[in-house]
């Protein structure tokens, strides 16, 4: 314990050698970590900006079921451990200004740019599951699955009434 207190004398000693550190050792201290650190910060940040195959976490496009063109871009996001897909951007020509007339909840007449249709799945084995999707072409809201395939690259997105086999699945595509 006596050695975590400094003594006089042990302060003498580091403030001798700290003295002794001269303005190029301190340039080459700098120039050492800027040439070892800061490439695996930067190699860090990247890998962190990457989202990990394993994860829904990030930006979907998704692709109109009838002209098989794409449609929007979803960005999902993790709150609390539960997955929510937010409406980042519409596609479609003259869609970013589209309200959703036809939703009967707080989203009535709302702008569907920047709405929130995706909400409460949590992994449960390999799928997410528990959750609710809105269609914003119709207003309705149906229970959720998803599930990744395809090495991360898609994300099988399954909307239905009841049980599973009551409903239709649409393939998302990774943006990011």
């Amino acid at each position: 314990m006596s050695d975590c207190i400094p003594t006089a004398s042990r302060t003498r000693r580091i403030h001798s050698m700290t003295a002794s550190i001269t303005p190029s050792m301190t340039a080459i201290a700098a120039a050492f970590l800027l040439a070892f650190a800061a490439p695996a910060m930067a190699q860090s940040t990247a890998q962190s900006a990457t989202m990990p195959a394993d994860s829904p976490v990030g930006l979907w496009k998704t692709i109109d079921d009838a002209t098989k063109q794409p449609k929007a871009l979803i960005r999902i996001s993790d709150q609390g451990g539960a997955l929510v897909g937010k409406i980042e951007k519409i596609l479609v020509p003259n869609g970013a200004d589209a309200v959703c007339d036809q939703c009967t909840d707080q989203r009535k007449d709302k702008p569907i740019q920047g709405m929130t249709i995706l909400t409460g799945l949590k992994k449960e084995g390999q799928e997410w599951t528990g959750g609710e999707i809105l269609d914003p072409n119709n207003g309705k809201v149906y229970k959720a699955m998803a599930k990744l395939a395809d090495g991360g690259k898609k994300l099988e997105v399954r909307g239905f009434v009841g049980i599973p086999t009551l409903g239709r699945t649409q393939s998302w595509l990774r943006e990011n």
